[in-house]
């Protein structure tokens, strides 16, 4: 790709977001967030391989039935109420059918699993672009909707993502797919506590936008696209090993480190609206998130290639 399309493609991706980011109007919004879908297929689909066309039209499909459901919903709102505003959201049914369009445009769980196939398909930097930058202008919608959103299926939009997304995640040997499902657990924990302090939400997309992209430099740098890749990490650079032990024990939501901190203000919010059932079964669900981290931060540091296996054998 010649850097003069890809300056134009790259330039309506900021556009796209920005446009829905400063947008009152719902036929604005839509239109950026139409822009940013537009923009980001090529990027997708750069590397003329099966994988990656198929990744870009997975990708397309679901963002485009997404923006038609949000369409959707404020044009049955504008129906009853008499206006496009974004934050007069006052007709409950398109409150649900907005709340479960954004669920598909981030890839909440259920609604997730188009996000690990489209991660798969692209390239890393491609990757990082989707799991970072796409996801501003649906948590921006969703920030400037919160008083109207039914606050319980957010609640289990979140349970459901950081219970799947740490399940999920398990099972992978590839980067991008632990990444995938990072990004859907992470986004749980987001959407949890929306409708509930809109504050703490913004701190959480932030520390996840850092921690993520920080992380996916490191990948790129590394040239890990799967779990075994990163045991050669050591061998390129100590300091990058380092550096991505503690951004892998950081995404994971260990004490010290800052990927903790959203999770402490979270459960903190939730056990303060006495939610402390759904609290544990969040609390309980990091855990299975930090299991995958750790197996990778067990590779990255503690192994070295080929021998990468996880036990001793008796013979």
């Amino acid at each position: 790709m010649s850097p003069t399309i890809y300056t134009i493609i790259l330039s309506s991706l900021a556009t796209g977001t920005i446009v829905t980011m400063t947008s009152f109007h719902w036929l604005m919004a839509w239109i950026g967030l139409e822009l940013n879908t537009l923009a980001i297929i090529p990027i997708i689909s750069t590397l003329h391989h099966p994988r990656s066309t198929e990744a870009a039209t997975k990708y397309f499909l679901t963002q485009a039935a997404a923006s038609a459901m949000i369409l959707f919903s404020s044009m049955i709102n504008a129906w009853n109420t008499g206006t496009w505003d974004i934050t007069q959201m006052s007709y409950a049914p398109s409150n649900i059918l907005l709340s479960l369009a954004l669920a598909l445009k981030l890839g909440l769980a259920p609604a997730h699993f188009w996000l690990p196939e489209v991660l798969q398909g692209s390239t890393l930097l491609t990757a990082l672009i989707i799991t970072t930058w796409q996801k501003l202008a649906p948590m921006s919608l969703i920030y400037m909707t919160m008083n109207n959103l039914p606050s319980s299926i957010l609640l289990v939009l979140g349970l459901t993502s950081s219970t799947g997304g740490g399940w999920s995640g398990l099972n992978q040997t590839q980067t991008r797919k632990i990444m995938a499902y990072s990004s859907i657990a992470h986004l749980g924990w987001m959407a949890m506590i929306a409708s509930i302090m809109s504050n703490i939400m913004i701190m959480n997309l932030m520390v996840y936008l850092m921690m993520t992209t920080a992380l996916f430099t490191s990948l790129i740098c590394s040239k890990s696209k799967t779990i075994q890749d990163t045991a050669t990490t050591w061998t390129t650079s100590r300091t990058l090993a380092i550096i991505m032990m503690l951004l892998l024990l950081s995404v994971g939501g260990l004490p010290p480190l800052t990927g903790f901190l959203p999770k402490w203000l979270v459960l903190g919010g939730l056990i303060m609206q006495n939610l402390i059932p759904m609290a544990t079964a969040m609390a309980m669900s990091a855990l299975l998130s930090l299991f995958f981290y750790l197996r990778l931060t067990y590779t990255t540091t503690l192994t070295l290639p080929p021998n990468t296996l996880q036990m001793k054998f008796k013979w």
